[in-house]
């Protein structure tokens, strides 16, 4: 058995929401075949690392969500300059032999955290795809005359993917049904709290409904 190059080819078949997961997590399920001299080829064992990046300037935006992805890219005559790709997390998987093609699943972790710039970025989207940039790296485990060779791969493979907006949705649903968590500083949530139990308001949600209400009325008055 002599060494031979073996180059892959991934393609992203689907992002889904993971049903049973503890936390938010999505699994992106890809295509891998692979191609040696031509010719279908074996590999003992890959150890992948994938890059997915969010590629902003490959749809467009509605006025209202627009105005959601201020904090992130300002007003839109500013978008041509501040609208760049950029990274939402990195992945990774061992998968084990395989002959001419096979099928992962990839754990993408997700979060709600509205400072976190890519959560920010979903939030904002009413509808669509998000656009996807899987940048893939790792290293191939192949049988040869000395035992095994370990190539890499390329640098150049990547595949490109439109998720459906509402697969997103889907999963924070799931995990957060009707509600979201918003991180805030000891001073700000001890303030919120007096706040509720000088009004008898039921919860602190009740009493950031009620605060943005008064700034709502000042702001008409």
């Amino acid at each position: 058995m002599t060494d031979q190059p073996i180059d892959l080819k991934f393609t992203v078949l689907d992002v889904v929401p993971e049903p049973y997961a503890v936390s938010p997590v999505l699994t992106a399920h890809v295509s891998i075949a692979a191609d040696g001299s031509g010719v279908a080829a074996s590999v003992h064992a890959l150890a992948l690392r994938c890059q997915v990046r969010i590629e902003p300037l490959r749809r467009s935006y509605s006025d209202e969500e627009a105005t959601g992805l201020s904090d992130l890219f300002g007003s839109r005559d500013r978008w041509a300059s501040t609208q760049r790709t950029f990274l939402w997390q990195h992945c990774t998987a061992v998968i084990p032999g395989f002959t001419s093609n096979t099928t992962v699943a990839l754990p993408l972790d997700c979060t709600y955290d509205f400072e976190v710039a890519a959560a920010k970025y979903l939030h904002a989207l009413r509808g669509g795809t998000l656009p996807l940039q899987f940048l893939f790296s790792g290293t191939i485990f192949v049988k040869s005359e000395r035992g095994f060779s370990v190539q890499q791969v390329s640098w150049d493979c990547e595949d490109h993917y439109d998720m459906p907006v509402s697969v997103w949705h889907e999963l924070m649903a799931l995990h957060y049904p009707n509600s979201g968590w918003v991180r805030l500083t000891h001073e700000t949530v001890t303030a919120l709290t007096d706040y509720k139990s000088a009004r008898g308001l039921l919860d602190l949600d009740h009493a950031v409904t009620a605060l943005l209400a008064e700034a709502s009325e000042r702001e008409v008055f």
